[in-house]
């Protein structure tokens, strides 16, 4: 919970990604059955008791089908439905993204935030100078999920909070109009050319991201904090392309515009480097979602504004069975505390 007890003004903020949550009832996926009401009413239990633990004044999440769900979801979690931000999954007729139909073809991202809006727009396009030609597809100019950018005021101080789920590590395969199978899925060559398509496609959205980002920090004093599933480790390429840490140690002016893993410079830094993980590939824990945010959460920074005291990941849950796991990736948590 936000609080501002004997003068604090500290706020937690977590990153989430939500299983395909989509309402009951309503195909998502061509070849995945709809969630019954019972289905979806445990998946809705069991995700707000995962949640509720981390206590988060701004929540962001990922595979998120339907506003409804995620509104209810933001309710049982004590929040408002005005609390919720999920342009394109929105179940408002009145949408001019989703006409009121959710998500369509793929899930969306969306923020939860108790704190005032002050703006909100989706990243949909990428940037033209990190546009590439993809093997076999062509040039990739939109995101396949867009990331949500949402400005809040926090105690009266404006913070940026940008969510993204980048491209999966899952070979692309191409695939006719009606998504039948062009390729031989066997074929050890063709699987590594559909493992280098998506890490091309990844590529080109971590540097699109990165770039809107360069131009949001730019000789600015205004925060900003980068969450959600990267769908890579913290010190992958891909990763390190939307944050570009390292180039602080060449160049110390690039501390404007730098971001910084948020596990990294937290005060309390210790023994939770040792348990972090976020989701099991193949069998081995990674940690594949992310918090970075920008210099003025340094607090050796002459421009800091605050700090990040501590940061937690809740991932028991990815011990239990298969069948039992309402969410199969482990939830991020920052306590940051703003200073007076």
């Amino acid at each position: 919970m936000s609080k501002t007890v004997n003068g604090n003004r500290e706020f937690y903020i977590a990153t989430a990604n939500l299983l395909n949550f989509a309402n009951p009832n309503r195909i998502y996926y061509g070849n995945a059955s709809a969630y019954t009401d019972a289905e979806y009413n445990h998946k809705l239990r069991g995700i707000t008791d995962l949640l509720s633990k981390a206590h988060a004044d701004i929540i962001a999440v990922q595979e998120v089908w339907d506003s409804d769900a995620l509104q209810e979801l933001a309710v049982s979690l004590g929040f408002s439905p005005e609390h919720v931000v999920a342009p394109l999954a929105s179940n408002d007729k009145s949408s001019p993204h989703t006409h009121g139909k959710g998500a369509t073809e793929t899930p969306a991202v969306g923020i939860i935030s108790r704190f005032k809006q002050l703006e909100s727009h989706l990243l949909e396009e990428v940037e033209p100078k990190a546009v590439i030609d993809i093997p076999d597809v062509g040039p990739y100019e939109r995101f396949s999920r867009p990331p949500l950018l949402l400005r809040v005021e926090a105690y009266g101080q404006p913070i940026t909070i940008v969510t993204a789920h980048l491209k999966s590590k899952r070979a692309f395969f191409l695939r006719d109009d009606n998504g039948k199978l062009l390729e031989d899925m066997d074929n050890p060559d063709i699987r590594v050319r559909a493992k280098l398509r998506s890490l091309c496609m990844r590529a080109a959205e971590a540097a699109s991201i990165r770039m809107s980002i360069i131009e949001r920090l730019r000789h600015t004093r205004e925060p900003l904090i980068l969450l959600g599933d990267m769908n890579d480790v913290t010190s992958s390429v891909t990763t390190q392309l939307m944050a570009e840490t390292g180039e602080v140690n060449y160049d110390k002016s690039m501390r404007d515009v730098a971001l910084f893993d948020a596990a990294h410079i937290q005060s309390r830094y210790g023994w939770m480097k040792d348990v972090a993980y976020t989701h099991i590939y193949q069998g081995m824990p990674e940690v594949i979602d992310q918090m970075f945010v920008s210099e003025e959460f340094l607090p050796d920074s002459k421009f800091s504004l605050g700090q990040v005291e501590r940061v937690d990941y809740f991932n028991d849950h990815l011990k239990w069975d298969y069948a039992d796991r309402v969410i199969d990736h482990g939830i991020i948590r920052a306590k940051i505390k703003l200073h007076h």
